[in-house]
């Protein structure tokens, strides 16, 4: 066997059921491989990708109800989400703290320690939000930034985003709004989410999750400029003076994935997908109950049922791509490469591991 026979190959999508990742659209992944060598980090060098970024930013703007944003594409969503303290931070005074709902990605965790900024979790509701008053119980003068979820990591669910906004508006903090996952599938539901529906300050959202762009491909979205200026750094020997970005070096192929991704399919090709994906969500999670388990209903495409340890580790063995939460809970993320098919091939597993 040679050693390019021996090399592991890229992971088959047609078993994997728990990943917020998914094959990129053809046409994204076309330009990726065109822009492999362009840096977005020198515009003045590479002008053709920086144009990219500035369409693709706008074209963000449109997704999430913002008709002047101010951003970049970056690594993904703990770079953004790193960002949004970051910049809460350097604009506030003195030492600052950081309230989230204990849904909150792991990555605050990791900005609080970069970033040496308090993280204070607050419970959740019974429907796994964030509980509004235990977040202004946590909120004081020193609150720099109050977070809220879009379309959480483990449940899907979306936080009351006007109502944190409130709870920011009368500390003086900025509202920040993870919607990494969630941002291209809530565009076409009825839940206040976005820039249109609450004061919010900044944004996380990755077209390397459901918007089908490929890795590495994120959206760090602002309101104001001010917000960029408090996230700049002199950058001397490069033509453009200074940089708002967290990386200096950056893909040329997420920039410009993200832009052929969102210029194929925004609006009516995500609005498609997000149909094809809650259908296949609802689907899952009625089979899932006829067949006796517990079921968390589904806000958006995404499933969590309790799963007995010898069915789950069973499924796994067979090649089943699944994980689970903190709490246990089987979790199906019903992204763009997870069919119909694919699913009634996972229970047809299932019923011969039960």
């Amino acid at each position: 066997m040679t050693r390019a026979e021996s090399r592991p190959a890229p992971q088959n999508f047609d078993r994997v059921l728990s990943s917020m990742c998914t094959e990129p659209h053809p046409a994204a992944r076309e330009a990726a491989v065109s822009f492999l060598a362009d840096n977005p980090g020198d515009p003045a060098t590479y002008p053709a990708v920086a144009e990219l970024e500035a369409e693709a930013v706008e074209l963000l703007g449109d997704v999430v109800g913002l008709d002047d944003p101010h951003g970049y594409v970056g690594s993904g969503g703990t770079e953004a989400n790193l960002q949004a303290v970051r910049a809460a931070r350097n604009r506030a005074d003195g030492d600052v703290n950081v309230v989230a709902p204990e849904s909150a990605h792991f990555s605050f965790q990791k900005a609080a320690e970069v970033l040496d900024v308090e993280l204070r979790l607050a419970a959740l509701d019974d429907d796994h939000r964030a509980d509004v008053d235990a977040v202004a119980d946590l909120a004081d003068d020193d609150t720099a930034l109050v977070v809220g979820v879009a379309g959480t990591t483990e449940f899907g669910r979306v936080d009351p985003i006007p109502a944190l906004g409130d709870v920011a508006e009368d500390v003086g903090a900025n509202l920040h709004v993870d919607a990494a996952w969630g941002g291209f599938v809530l565009p076409f539901t009825d839940h206040d989410w976005d820039f249109a529906d609450a004061p919010v300050d900044t944004m996380t959202i990755d077209p390397h999750k459901m918007g089908q762009a490929p890795i590495p491909s994120g959206g760090f979205l602002a309101r104001d400029p001010e917000t960029l200026d408090a996230l700049s750094i002199r950058t001397p020997y490069l033509e453009s003076d200074t940089q708002p970005t967290l990386g200096g070096t950056r893909s040329g192929a997420g920039v410009a994935g993200a832009h052929a991704a969102l210029d194929a399919l925004w609006p009516a090709g995500y609005r498609e997908q997000y149909e094809r994906s809650w259908a296949n969500a609802e689907f899952l999670a009625e089979e899932l109950e006829v067949r006796g388990y517990d079921v968390v209903d589904p806000v958006l495409p995404l499933v969590a049922a309790d799963l007995p340890d010898s069915e789950f580790e069973a499924l796994r063995e067979r090649g089943w791509r699944i994980s689970r939460m903190a709490g246990g809970e089987l979790r199906v993320v019903c992204m763009p490469h997870v069919t119909r098919e694919m699913l009634e091939r996972f229970l047809a597993d299932l019923a011969t591991v039960q």
